[in-house]
C-alpha cells in the first residue's frame, strides 16, 4: 500500500497545482446550480496528459469525478484532481471514490478535505485501503475560497451571507428624501442580476418594500420564464432551485397588493416574522402562498441567527439547506447582519457621483460599532469596472 503522504504548502509539485488549477477553475462553473452540493471539478492526467474532465453541472446530477470519468477512454493508471474530497456515501448518487476505484486510477490529489460528516475523510480512507496514493491540501488556500459558503453552512449550519449595495462616492445609499433609483448605471444593475442568479435567496427588510414596491427577480435574458406542469413559473436556468424573495419584517407586514405578495404564487416569496404580528395577520399572507416564519425574539440580532439557522436547515419550505444568502437592504437590515457578525462577503457598487447630506443614509443602519476594534476585518477579493461604475468584492 502507498505511504500516506499528505504535503505542506510548500511541498507540492508546480504540475500538481497546475492540474488542481485547472479543476478548481471547472468547478466554479457550477456554482450557482449545485447548491446545496459543493462546486466541485476533476482533471484525470496521464503522462502528463489531460484525458479527461468534468465538473458537477447541477445538483442531482452527476458529480465531477463521475463526469470526467465519462470524459475519458481508460483511466487506468491515472491521477485524478479533485477539488473536493470525493464522496464515500450513498445520496442521490453512487459513492465516487468506489467509481474511482473501479476505475484504476493510481494516485489522488484533493485540494480541501470535506466536512461533511457523512465523508469527512472517509473517502480518503476508501481509496487508501484500496492501494490508491492520495495527497491532500493541494491549492488548499483556493479550494477553500471556491468552497467557503459550502464549507461555512456545513460547520455552522448557516448560509453564506452575502451584503450588496450601491452608494455614492460620499458613501450614500439614497438622498436625504429617500430617492435611490438610480445612484448606479444599467451594466452595474446587470452584475447585480447576474449576482442574484447564484443566490439561493435575496433579503430585503420591510422599509425596502413599503420604499419601492420591488420585484425582486433575476432580469437576464438566460433566465426566461417557463411555465411548470402545475401551473407556476419559475426560472429555466435553475428550475431545481428557483430563487426565494425573503422578507424580515418585525412589526409590520407587506401590503397584499404589493408587487411581491401579488407575484407569490409565481415566485417563492418567504417572510421572516417577528413574535409580535399576529398568526391572524400572517393567516392572510398564506392565503397569497406566502411561507411565512416566526422568530422567537423580536431583537434584530437574534433574528437574523435564528433564521439563517432555519434557512441553512432542510426544515425551510423547500425542503433543502440553504448556501447562498443575498442581503440587498435597507440599511437597518445589513446593519443587523453586521451587528451579529453574519456578513461573510460585500459587494459594494460605487457611482462616480456626490449626494451629500446629513440625514442621507448610508449601507449601514443601527446598532453599529463603538470601537473600530469591533469592526469585522474583510480582504478585497476583486474589482470589476462598469463604464463610470466600480464594483468592489470584499470576503471574510
Amino acid at each position: 500500500m502507498p505511504k500516506h503522504r499528505d504535503a505542506d504548502a510548500d511541498g507540492h509539485s508546480a504540475d500538481d497545482i497546475r492540474w488542481m488549477t485547472e479543476a478548481l477553475e471547472l468547478a466554479s462553473h457550477g456554482r450557482g446550480k449545485v447548491e446545496p452540493n459543493p462546486p466541485v471539478g476533476c482533471v484525470l492526467v496521464r503522462d502528463s496528459v489531460c484525458i479527461g474532465k468534468g465538473f458537477h453541472q447541477r445538483f442531482g446530477g452527476p458529480h465531477a469525478e463521475v463526469e470526467a470519468l465519462s470524459d475519458c477512454a481508460d483511466a487506468a493508471g491515472a491521477t485524478a484532481y479533485v477539488t473536493l474530497e470525493p464522496c464515500c456515501h450513498h445520496g442521490k448518487t453512487p459513492p465516487c471514490a468506489d467509481a474511482l476505484i473501479r476505475a484504476g486510477v493510481a494516485r489522488v490529489i484533493v485540494s480541501v478535505v470535506d466536512p461533511f460528516e457523512q465523508v469527512d475523510g472517509g473517502g480518503i480512507k476508501r481509496l487508501r485501503a484500496a492501494g490508491i496514493e492520495v495527497i491532500t491540501g493541494v491549492a488548499k488556500q483556493a479550494g477553500e475560497e471556491l468552497l467557503a459558503a459550502y464549507l461555512k453552512r456545513v460547520r455552522t449550519g448557516m448560509p453564506w451571507v452575502i451584503a450588496k449595495w450601491a452608494m455614492s462616492l460620499d458613501g450614500r445609499i439614497a438622498t436625504k428624501t429617500g430617492e435611490s433609483k438610480w445612484i448606479t448605471g444599467p451594466a452595474a444593475r446587470n452584475a447585480v442580476h447576474e449576482l442574484r442568479a447564484s443566490a439561493d435567496a435575496i433579503a430585503v427588510c420591510m422599509g425596502s418594500v413599503v420604499a419601492d414596491n420591488p420585484l425582486l427577480t433575476v432580469r437576464l435574458p438566460e433566465f426566461v420564464r417557463a411555465q411548470t406542469d402545475d401551473g407556476k413559473t419559475t426560472n429555466s436556468a435553475s428550475e431545481s432551485r428557483p430563487l426565494v424573495r425573503l422578507v424580515y419584517s418585525r412589526r409590520r407586514l407587506p401590503d397584499l397588493n404589493s408587487q411581491l405578495v401579488q407575484t407569490a404564487s409565481e415566485t417563492p416569496t418567504w417572510l421572516v416574522a417577528g413574535p409580535e404580528i399576529s398568526n391572524a395577520d400572517l393567516a392572510k399572507l398564506a392565503d397569497h402562498d406566502v411561507e411565512t416564519w416566526q422568530c422567537e425574539s423580536a431583537d434584530p440580532v437574534e433574528m437574523i441567527r435564528q433564521s439563517l439557522l432555519w434557512l441553512g436547515s432542510n426544515d425551510n419550505p423547500r425542503g433543502l439547506a440553504m448556501t447562498h444568502l443575498m442581503v440587498e437592504g435597507g440599511s437597518q437590515l445589513l446593519g443587523s447582519f453586521a451587528a451579529a457578525g453574519q456578513i461573510d462577503e460585500v459587494h459594494a457598487f460605487i457611482a462616480g457621483k456626490c449626494i451629500g447630506g446629513s440625514l442621507a443614509p448610508g449601507p449601514l443602519g443601527d446598532p453599529g460599532i463603538e470601537n473600530l476594534a469591533d469592526a469585522t476585518p474583510l480582504r478585497i477579493s476583486r474589482m470589476d469596472s462598469f463604464n463610470n461604475d466600480v464594483r468592489l468584492i470584499y470576503r471574510r
